[in-house]
């Protein structure tokens, strides 16, 4: 990407700032997600979109979203280590 280019602009309502509609397509950003912004040294800044993470239990220490579970045997074992 030129560091010149505009891509597109938009303005900013009280401490919020809308993110154009093409910008969000093409960079699959949707509800839930993050950004992380970073000013650089030169005064531009950099952001980061970090999607967010899907899946029953996504939100849970430990598990990635990842592999399949089964609630029937896994519901009560989740989390125990079994020794």
């Amino acid at each position: 990407m030129s560091s010149d280019r505009i891509d597109a602009e938009s303005k900013v309502s009280g401490n919020q700032a809308n993110i154009p509609a093409r910008i969000r397509r093409e960079l699959e950003i949707d509800d839930g997600d993050q950004l992380r912004w970073q000013v650089e040294d030169d005064g531009s800044i950099r952001v980061q979109v970090i999607q967010q993470q899907t899946g029953t239990f996504a939100d849970f220490d430990g598990y990635a979203g990842e592999e399949p579970t089964d609630v029937t045997s896994d519901h009560d074992a989740w989390g125990v280590d079994v020794e």
